[in-house]
């Protein structure tokens, strides 16, 4: 397919990133319900939508923007030059806008006020370690496996997503636009606003290393042809088309 537009690349992050939050939230908010006070199972059910919805996205919007849909992924395409940092602005800015609408959405399909600070906390040492845990594993399997088999990074993606959910502490945000939302919903998904810088800071950290990690471990085939107009986990729209 042509190089989309930015205008198209910006719309789609931003859809991507509220239909994102709206599966996160809304999966939660159903789950919770029809658990009856089974957490486990509940979690479960999150999970799977999670997974599943991350899939469903990032094929379909993936070959248009590059299937960021959170401002980590966005920043290690920076750091690695696949993005300039005007692009990387705006694609943070509209994902931002677009968990603010998901956590919205979310909400209104099942009749709550639009907005409600949580209040579940989510803080300490072992809660930051997870999040940098999880975040260092997704931008680096994700990286690792568009430099090998493109095709199948929808699907790295969301089984590491789906497995954290389970095997971290904090139940793997690992995405600074779906905390702050998070911080939106006063539900299964939430977290006080006072613990989202920390999880962020750690978010960043983990991404930074994997982004250095990952790049020295999986090199760049053939970096010369890199398209800087171009945003996918490895500076290319392709790698998360399952085509």
């Amino acid at each position: 397919m042509r190089t989309p537009t930015t205008a198209r690349r910006l719309v789609a992050e931003g859809l991507g990133t509220a239909l994102l939050i709206a599966i996160v939230v809304g999966s939660g908010i159903r789950a919770e319900r029809l658990a009856a006070g089974d957490t486990a199972l509940a979690l479960l059910c999150n999970a799977l939508a999670t997974g599943a919805g991350l899939v469903a996205l990032l094929v379909s919007l993936g070959p248009v923007s590059g299937g960021h849909f959170n401002p980590v992924v966005s920043l290690s395409n920076l750091v690695q030059g696949n993005l300039s940092p005007r692009d990387a602005f705006g694609y943070v800015l509209v994902q931002l806008c677009g968990a603010l609408a998901g956590v919205m959405a979310a909400h209104a399909m099942f009749g709550m006020p639009l907005l409600a600070l949580s209040m579940q906390a989510r803080t300490g040492p072992p809660m930051w370690w997870s999040e940098f845990l999880a975040t260092f594993g997704l931008i680096g399997l994700g990286l690792a496996t568009s430099r090998t088999r493109p095709g199948l990074v929808p699907f790295v993606v969301a089984g590491y997503i789906t497995a954290g959910y389970w095997f971290t502490s904090s139940t793997s945000f690992a995405n600074p636009a779906l905390t702050v939302a998070c911080a939106l919903t006063d539900t299964f998904t939430g977290i006080r606003p006072m613990d989202v810088p920390m999880f962020i800071l750690a978010q960043i950290g983990g991404a930074m290393n994997a982004t250095l990690l990952f790049q020295w471990l999986c090199p760049a085939p053939a970096p010369a042809q890199s398209n800087p107009r171009a945003q996918g986990w490895q500076g290319t729209t392709e790698p998360t088309s399952a085509d």
